[in-house]
C-alpha cells in the first residue's frame, strides 16, 4: 500500500509540473504575442507619422498627381497627355469620384489609414493562408509578424509615400484564393485586379490549370467587362493605353530606371535596346512564363497555394513591361517558401528575402562597379529565383517537417553566471540563427552609423583636438603622415591603390570573415562577432568623447586628400555621403581597428601558414592607405588597436577563454532521428549482443516523464523544465 501510495505521488507530481510547465510556456507565448501587436501598432503609428509629416507638395506624390488641384482626373482631355497617370483607363474610371472631395488634407488621412487597413487585411488573409500543419505557436504569431514585415517592406513604404493603388490587386488575389468560397465570385476578384494591373490575368492561368476553370472563365469575363466599361466611358483614353502604349508600356518615369524592377528594365540598365531588347524581352519572358506556371502548378497540388500564388506574383514582376517598386510585394510572400534539406539551412532564404525586400540594394552590396548589375536589379533577381530557380521542399518530402538536424558543440557554462543580470551571457557554442544573426548585424550597424553621424562637434574643437594629437606626435618623432601623403601622390598607380583599398576592403573582409566562420566554424564565430561588436562600442566612445579632425581635414599643414579631391573646410563636399558621415569620427580608427581584428582571427584561425601570412598583409595595407590617403594620424591607429584589444578582453573576461575542441570532444548532433531520411536503418548485423540480463534494480524514486506531444519549439523547454523538476523531487 505504502509503496502504491508512493508511486501515486509522484505521478501526480508528474502532472502537476508538466502543467506548471505548460502553464508557464502558455503565459510566455501570450506575452509574446501582445508584445507583437503592439510593434504591429507602433509600426502603423510610425508609418501615419512618416507619411502625414511631410509638407503637402512632398506627401502622396502619386495620389496629388492624379486628384490634386491641377491633376491628371481633373482636367479636361485625355488621362495621359501629362505623363503622370499610369494607371489603366478602369483605374482612372475607379478613382474619378475622390475629385470631388472638398478637403484634400481628410483625403490624405482617409488614403494613408485605408491602405493601412489593406496591409492588416493582407496579413491575416496570409497568416491563414500558410500549408498545413501550423503548430499552436505559429498561427498565433503568424498574423502580427506577417502584419509586421509587411509594413517595413519597401514595397508598403513606397505606395504608402506615394499613395499609390499597388496593395489592393494583391489582396484582391488573395482572397480569391483563400477566403471567398464560390468560384465565380473569386474569378470577379481575380478579374477586378487584371483591371487595375493587366498582366495579374496570369492568375487566371493559374486558376485554369489546377483545374478551377469556372473560376478561371469568371476572372477573364470579368477583366473584359471592366475593361469595356472604361472604354465605354474613356474611348480614347483606352486606345492611348491599350494600343498606343500596349497595355501601359513606356508610361511614367523612363523605363530603364532603377525603379523598373522587370525583366524590360534591367535589358535596359545593360545598355540594350530596339528591336533586339524587345525580342530578348519576349522570349526571356515566355520561359520566365512557362517555367514560374508549371511551379506554381506543382506547389498548388502540393497544398502550398500560398507559395503557388507567390511564385505567379514573382514571375508577374518579372514579365511586366514596368514593375515599380511598389508592385513588387509578390516578392515578399515568397518567404513561406522552405529551401534546404539541413535545418541550418532553412533561413537562408526567407532572410535573403527580407533583407532584399526590407533594405536598399546599396545597403546589401558594396559600391563596387562589377556588382552593380546585381545591385540595381536585386529584386528582379529574387523574384527570378523564387520563380524559376529556388528548390523549394515539397511537403511530401521527409524534409518538410524533419530537415537534417544541425550539428551542435557542447555549450559551456557562462563564467558569470551567478552575478544578477549577466546569466543571459553564455558560451552557446551553436550555430545562431542566421535570421536573427543578419537582422542584428543590420540594427547594430544602423546604430553605429547614427551614433557616429550624432557625435559631432564643432570645426575649432576639431581642429584643436588634430593640432594636439599632431604635436605629439612630433614630440615622439612619428609625424610621418605629410612625407608619405605627398611621396604617395606623386605615384599614380599606387594612389589609386590605396584609394581603391581604403574604400572598398574595409567592409568586405570582416563581412567575409563573418560569413565564413558561420558557415564553418560556427563555434568560433560567436566570441569572433562578440570581439568586433566590442571593439566598435568602444570606438563610438571614442568619437563622442574625442571629436578629431584627420590630416586631409588640417587647415595649413599641406595635405592632399586623396579620394574626394582639394576641400573647402567650410562647405566641404564628400558626394552622396556628405550629409550622412561624421569626418572628424577620426579616434579611433575603425579601419585599421577592424582590420587589425581581421588579422588575429585569421591568424588564430586560418589552418596553413600562408593564410596567416595573407591575414597579415590586410592590417598592413590598411595602416598605409589610411596615412598615404590622408585619412588619418598614427595615433589613430594605436587608438583602434587599443579598442580592439579591449574587445578581445571584454569577450574572454564575459566568455572564459576559447576552448579547442579536440577528436574526442567533436560536436554530436543533438536530437538526431533513429535515421535520416537519406540513410539506411542500421542493420542488425551491427547491433550488439545482447549480455547477461542485470539482477532487477529497487523500485525507482521517480516515475520516467514523457513530454506531451506539443508543439517544435515548446515541447522542448517544457520537457527540460519537467524533467529537471521532477528529478528534483
Amino acid at each position: 500500500m505504502e509503496r502504491w501510495e508512493g508511486r501515486r505521488s509522484v505521478v501526480n507530481a508528474d502532472h502537476s509540473v508538466r502543467g506548471d510547465a505548460a502553464a508557464d510556456t502558455g503565459a510566455r507565448a501570450g506575452l509574446t504575442r501582445a508584445l507583437l501587436w503592439l510593434v504591429v501598432a507602433a509600426l502603423a503609428v510610425r508609418q501615419v507619422a512618416v507619411v502625414l509629416r511631410q509638407p503637402p507638395g512632398e506627401r502622396l506624390l502619386d495620389l496629388e498627381t492624379w486628384i490634386g488641384e491641377n491633376g491628371a482626373l481633373r482636367v479636361t482631355g485625355s488621362l495621359y497627355e501629362s505623363g503622370r497617370f499610369t494607371g489603366t483607363p478602369f483605374a482612372g474610371l475607379v478613382l474619378k469620384p475622390l475629385t470631388g472631395s472638398a478637403q484634400e488634407e481628410a483625403l490624405g488621412v482617409a488614403w494613408t489609414l485605408g491602405s493601412l487597413l489593406l496591409v492588416v487585411a493582407l496579413g491575416l488573409v496570409a497568416a491563414r493562408a500558410l500549408p498545413s500543419p501550423v503548430g499552436r505557436r505559429t498561427a498565433r504569431l503568424a498574423a502580427p509578424v506577417a502584419i509586421s514585415l509587411l509594413m517595413l517592406s519597401l514595397p508598403v513604404r513606397n505606395a504608402l509615400h506615394l499613395g499609390q493603388t499597388s496593395i489592393l490587386p494583391v489582396l484582391l488575389v488573395l482572397l480569391a484564393w483563400f477566403v471567398v468560397r464560390e468560384h465565380r465570385a473569386a474569378g470577379v476578384l481575380v478579374g477586378l485586379a487584371a483591371a487595375f494591373q493587366p498582366v495579374l490575368l496570369l492568375f487566371a492561368a493559374l486558376l485554369w490549370l489546377t483545374g478551377r476553370r469556372q473560376a478561371s472563365v469568371s476572372a477573364g469575363v470579368t477583366f473584359a467587362l471592366a475593361t469595356a466599361a472604361a472604354w465605354a466611358a474613356a474611348p480614347k483614353d483606352s486606345w492611348t493605353y491599350w494600343v498606343h502604349h500596349l497595355a501601359g508600356a513606356g508610361l511614367g518615369e523612363r523605363p530603364d530606371s532603377l525603379a523598373n524592377q522587370s525583366l524590360h528594365g534591367a535589358l535596359l540598365r545593360l545598355g540594350l535596346e530596339g528591336p533586339v531588347e524587345i525580342a530578348l524581352f519576349l522570349v526571356l519572358s515566355a520561359a520566365v512564363v512557362v517555367v514560374g506556371l508549371r511551379r506554381a502548378v506543382r506547389y498548388a497540388q502540393d497544398g502550398q497555394l500560398l507559395l503557388a500564388v507567390a511564385v505567379t506574383g514573382c514571375v508577374v514582376v518579372a514579365v511586366s513591361p514596368t514593375a515599380w517598386q511598389h508592385q513588387l510585394l509578390w516578392v515578399l510572400l515568397a518567404v513561406v517558401g522552405k529551401v534546404g534539406k539541413r535545418a541550418s539551412d532553412r533561413l537562408v532564404w526567407p532572410s535573403v528575402v527580407l533583407l532584399v525586400v526590407t533594405l536598399p540594394g546599396t545597403m546589401l552590396l558594396p559600391n563596387i562597379e562589377t556588382l552593380f548589375p546585381v545591385r540595381d536589379n536585386v529584386l528582379l533577381l529574387a523574384a527570378l529565383g523564387a520563380a524559376c530557380l529556388a528548390p523549394f521542399v515539397p511537403r511530401t518530402s521527409p524534409y518538410w517537417q524533419h530537415p537534417v538536424p544541425t550539428d551542435y558543440a557542447k555549450p559551456v557554462a557562462a563564467r558569470w553566471r551567478r552575478v544578477p543580470l549577466l546569466p543571459f551571457w553564455r558560451r552557446v557554442l551553436t550555430r545562431p540563427n542566421l535570421l536573427l544573426e543578419l537582422l542584428l548585424i543590420r540594427v547594430v550597424y544602423d546604430a553605429y552609423a547614427q551614433v557616429r553621424l550624432a557625435a559631432r562637434a564643432g570645426r575649432p574643437l576639431a581642429e584643436e583636438h588634430g593640432r594636439q594629437i599632431h604635436a605629439i606626435e612630433q614630440w615622439l618623432h612619428i609625424d610621418i603622415e605629410h612625407w608619405v601623403n605627398h611621396t604617395v601622390v606623386q605615384i599614380t598607380w599606387l594612389r589609386e591603390f590605396f584609394d581603391y583599398y581604403y574604400s572598398t576592403f574595409h567592409f568586405i573582409v570582416p563581412l567575409t570573415i563573418l560569413g565564413v566562420l558561420y558557415a564553418r566554424r560556427p563555434a568560433d564565430y560567436r566570441w569572433v562577432r562578440s570581439s568586433i561588436g566590442f571593439a566598435t562600442l568602444l570606438a563610438l566612445v571614442g568619437f563622442w568623447l574625442y571629436p578629431l579632425a584627420p590630416p586631409r581635414l588640417m587647415p595649413g599643414l599641406g595635405f592632399i586628400d586623396t579620394v574626394h579631391g582639394v576641400q573647402d573646410f567650410a562647405k566641404p563636399d564628400y558626394g552622396t555621403l556628405t550629409t550622412v558621415t561624421n569626418q572628424y569620427a577620426a579616434m579611433p580608427s575603425l579601419h585599421f581597428g577592424w582590420s587589425l581584428w581581421c588579422g588575429v582571427v585569421i591568424v588564430m584561425l586560418a589552418p596553413k601558414l600562408w593564410m596567416k601570412a595573407l591575414g597579415l598583409l590586410h592590417p598592413l595595407f590598411t595602416i598605409a592607405a589610411i596615412v598615404a590617403t590622408a585619412n588619418h594620424w598614427v595615433l589613430d591607429a594605436a587608438g583602434g588597436a587599443l579598442v580592439v584589444a579591449m574587445g578581445f578582453g571584454l569577450t574572454y573576461l564575459l566568455s572564459g577563454p576559447r576552448k579547442l575542441l579536440t577528436g574526442e570532444e567533436r560536436p554530436a548532433e543533438l536530437a538526431r532521428p533513429t535515421s535520416r531520411p537519406d540513410e539506411p536503418g542500421p542493420s542488425p548485423e551491427a547491433e550488439p549482443r545482447p549480455g547477461p540480463r542485470p539482477a532487477p534494480e529497487p523500485e525507482p524514486a521517480a516515475v520516467p516523464v514523457r513530454g506531451a506531444e506539443t508543439e517544435a519549439g515548446e515541447a522542448g523547454d517544457a520537457n527540460a523544465e519537467v524533467a529537471e523538476k521532477v528529478g528534483g523531487t
